[in-house]
C-alpha cells in the first residue's frame, strides 16, 4: 500500500482526536509509522492499525475503514482539486475512477495498485458499481463514495447486495443520487 493512505489516515486521526490519538495508536498497534507518500508499505500495515483502532473504540473494522474514506475525502480534495474541479456531481466524478483518476494515482505514486471498479448506468437514477481488489477494502470505497458525495452537496443511498467478504467473486456496490 502508498504511503499516502497512511498519509491520510493520520491527518484524518489527527484531525478528528489529536496528534497524540495517532501516535498512541502507532505504540499500541506495534508500528514506526513513518510513512511517505510516495513509499509502499506492507498491506498488513493498514490492516493492524485499523484492527488497533476498531479494538481501542470498540466498533467493527468496516465502521473504522468508512469513517477513514469519509474523512480522507475532503483531505484528498485539497491535495488533487484538479481531479474534482472538472465534475459537478459525484456521478460523475465516481465514473471518471478508472479512466482519469486510478491512471493518475499511478502516475504520482509508481507502484500503486487501486482498485478496478466496473460500472453499470443502465437504471435511471442508480449507478451500479462493480469494485474488485485483492486488498478486500470495499468499506474504504464505501467511506470515500459518501465522502465524495458530500464534497459534491449531494447524498447518496447506498446498498452492497455482493461482497468478497462473504464469499463473492467481487463487491457490488448499488448507489442512488438525491441532490441536496
Amino acid at each position: 500500500m502508498k504511503g499516502i493512505v497512511f498519509n491520510l489516515l493520520e491527518e484524518a486521526v489527527s484531525n478528528a482526536y489529536g496528534e497524540a490519538a495517532w501516535d498512541r495508536l502507532l505504540d499500541v498497534a506495534g508500528l514506526q509509522g513513518a510513512y511517505t507518500s510516495l513509499g509502499s508499505y506492507d498491506d498488513a500495515e493498514i490492516a493492524t492499525l485499523v484492527r488497533t483502532a476498531s479494538q481501542a473504540l470498540e466498533i467493527p473494522e468496516d465502521t473504522v475503514l468508512r469513517w477513514f474514506g469519509r474523512r480522507a475525502m475532503p483531505l484528498l480534495a485539497r491535495r488533487y482539486p484538479a481531479f474534482f474541479d472538472s465534475h459537478a456531481n459525484v456521478r460523475s466524478f465516481l465514473l471518471s475512477l478508472n479512466s482519469i483518476i486510478h491512471p493518475e494515482v499511478r502516475k504520482l505514486y509508481p507502484g500503486a495498485h487501486p482498485p478496478v471498479f466496473d460500472f453499470d448506468t443502465s437504471v435511471a437514477g442508480v449507478l451500479k458499481i462493480g469494485y474488485n481488489s485483492p486488498r478486500r477494502l470495499c468499506a474504504l470505497a464505501d467511506g470515500f463514495m459518501h465522502g465524495a458525495a458530500t464534497h459534491f452537496g449531494e447524498r447518496i443511498e447506498f446498498e452492497q447486495d455482493e461482497c468478497m467478504h462473504r464469499g463473492d467473486a467481487r463487491c457490488v456496490f448499488h448507489v442512488r443520487f438525491d441532490q441536496q
